[in-house]
């Protein structure tokens, strides 16, 4: 059962989230990378409904289910680019900070593949997805509703 409902989420809340989303939305770093990030952290997170959400996007936009139901095994498996490694290293790190600092080696992998704005759009991503799912964790939203708008 919900906490707090959708409805009942003040909605500057959203709108400001939104607006976040939108900016990245806009950004160089394209949709299917944005949602292979959100949907890997929200397994770490253990966001049912984020998991539901961006499952479902991803499915939405031709990724594989092999991969998808790899993503949590991201590392010992073939199935993912350097560029997507990198990006998933940084999500893991960013994600589980355990009072560590970030490694360089997690940037130098980067760089291979992301100018520096990218990198903060990457960085910003990663910290949208980890509020999202704090918000849907804390509020209980019911997994399993979410529909992706074509």
């Amino acid at each position: 059962m919900e906490r707090i409902s959708y409805q009942e989420v003040p909605a500057e809340i959203f709108e400001k989230l939104r607006a976040v989303e939108n900016y990245l939305h806009s950004s160089t770093i394209g949709m299917p990378l944005l949602e292979l990030l959100r949907l890997r952290i929200s397994q770490i997170n253990g966001c049912a409904y984020c998991v539901d959400m961006h499952y479902k996007e991803l499915k939405n936009i031709n990724e594989t289910e092999l991969r998808m139901a790899s993503l949590c095994v991201w590392q010992e498996t073939p199935y993912f680019s350097d560029k997507e490694r990198a990006v998933l290293q940084l999500a893991e790190r960013l994600t589980k900070l355990n009072g560590k600092p970030i490694p360089e080696s997690v940037y130098k992998a980067l760089f291979e593949f992301f100018s520096k704005s990218e990198i903060c759009d990457l960085t910003l991503a990663i910290t949208q997805i980890n509020t999202w799912n704090r918000l849907m964790i804390a509020f209980q939203f019911t997994p399993g509703n979410y529909k992706v708008s074509e």
